[in-house]
């Protein structure tokens, strides 16, 4: 037992020596929009944050954040407009994978869950505003899904980023687990 638990230990040590670690401010746009009973128009929104970096290897690594984010729709029916605005505490952790194609240039691909809160937000309807996360509006605090992006690294500093959610993917489906 104390030989397995001082192997661990080890183990532990060695990867944390290896291991960088890296932080970064991120700040963005996104376009949404809701799907299913009612589709609605995209909307434009922002993304606020912090995100680290937990290197595994050259290739390997982790990247937890902590975001803020604008999300919603806007609906037509009758002449009759519906806006919604909720805003969303995020928390995407993503696998990375990074690829180097020249010096100082890499490719990264990245996925992974990520589990959203509702703290603000709300739609207006026909001159009215209503809390979008109230208890009687029917809509659900709790966000998740799975994310997943490619990025592209010039010259150590700047990047280019694409990412999206997907909404077609059930992460709870998929693994079998029951709401």
């Amino acid at each position: 037992m104390k030989k397995g638990l001082i192997f661990v230990l080890f183990a532990l040590v060695s990867i944390v020596s290896y291991s960088q670690i890296s932080w970064n401010a991120k700040v963005g746009m996104n376009m949404s929009n809701f799907t299913g009973d009612m589709d609605t128009d995209m909307k434009i929104g922002f993304n606020v944050g912090v995100g680290m970096e937990y290197q595994f290897s050259d290739m390997w690594s982790i990247q937890p954040s902590l975001m803020i984010s604008q999300k919603g729709g806007k609906y037509d029916e009758d002449g009759e407009t519906v806006k919604f605005n909720p805003m969303y505490l995020e928390i995407p952790v993503m696998a990375a994978a990074r690829f180097a194609i020249a010096d100082n240039q890499n490719i990264v691909v990245k996925a992974g869950p990520y589990f959203g809160f509702g703290i603000a937000g709300k739609y207006k309807a026909g001159g009215e505003k209503i809390d979008f996360f109230k208890s009687n509006s029917g809509m659900n605090s709790i966000d998740y899904n799975a994310i997943s992006g490619q990025l592209a690294i010039l010259k150590e500093k700047q990047q280019i980023l694409c990412q999206r959610d997907n909404p077609k993917f059930d992460l709870f489906k998929e693994f079998g687990v029951n709401e």
